[in-house]
């Protein structure tokens, strides 16, 4: 959904963040998939996001969004005007029931795109990092492979979202608990990389505010006289993202290209 995002590639996201969007969010546009799933649901790829709190903002259609959290299985309605959010360890899966459109906002922008999101991937494939990553990346940015892969990809991660849900739904939470576990286990060598990108981007947007307050609070507000706006377009439609094709801004602080591998 993050952000809706793919694992890192070898190259390091950027951390020059000189001109981000409000709050340093990351921003992204999504039109859920529309492919049919094992149980009859269509939609996106069920994962979570260990650092980041998403949106939605629904734009246009219908459809929903389902949770595991520890309160428990939740189906929330989307309607175009509803907004849905989720915070870190909560398993989301986008649900498409007619042409479901959504803007993504996404905590600590390029986190996501830095690895801050693991699929519901069955246990066997969590516990091996290299298979997790072959099952996880897709092998391009576009086209028939781009999009065979991803949907493999769903499968797998519905694959694995299912048992979670029947246990959570039951009463049973070891299984959701075992899976935060070993997303943190398959996550922690990127620490460093997100303590980086979150000190240059959301650490670095709020530090801006404080050191506005206390100049206007000295009588100072000289800071002013570097105001200026800024506007961009997508400059990526229609990518392979977790939970839909999507648009995305390749600007560094706003939403950094995918990471397909």
């Amino acid at each position: 959904m993050p952000s809706e995002t793919d694992l890192p590639s070898t190259d390091l996201p950027s951390t020059d963040f000189s001109h981000p969007l409000p709050g340093a969010v990351g921003l992204s546009h999504l039109n859920a998939y529309e492919w049919e799933a094992a149980d009859g649901v269509c939609g996106g790829t069920p994962h979570l996001h260990l650092v980041c709190t998403e949106a939605y903002v629904v734009t246009g259609g219908r459809g929903a969004v389902q949770t595991l959290s520890p309160g428990g299985y939740r189906e929330v309605p989307l309607a175009a005007g509803s907004v849905a959010w989720f915070t870190p360890g909560t398993v989301h899966r986008m649900v498409q029931r007619g042409d479901l459109r959504i803007t993504v906002l996404m905590q600590n922008s390029g986190l996501p795109e830095a690895g801050d999101a693991v699929f519901t991937f069955p246990p066997d494939v969590l516990a091996d990092p290299e298979r997790y990553a072959a099952a996880a990346t897709l092998p391009a940015r576009t086209g028939p492979l781009a999009e065979a892969a991803a949907r493999q990809r769903r499968d797998l991660a519905v694959e694995g979202y299912l048992p979670l849900r029947e246990a959570l739904s039951a009463g049973d939470d070891a299984p959701y608990l075992e899976f935060q576990r070993a997303a943190a286990r398959l996550v922690r060598d990127k620490v460093p990389l997100w303590r980086e990108l979150w000190r240059a981007g959301a650490l670095a947007a709020a530090e801006r505010t404080g050191a506005q307050l206390a100049a206007l609070a000295s009588g100072d507000p000289s800071y002013l006289t570097g105001s200026a706006s800024y506007d961009t377009g997508p400059t990526r439609r229609g990518g392979y993202g977790m939970c839909g094709r999507r648009d995305e801004y390749e600007l560094p602080g706003m939403t950094l290209p995918q990471r397909d591998g």
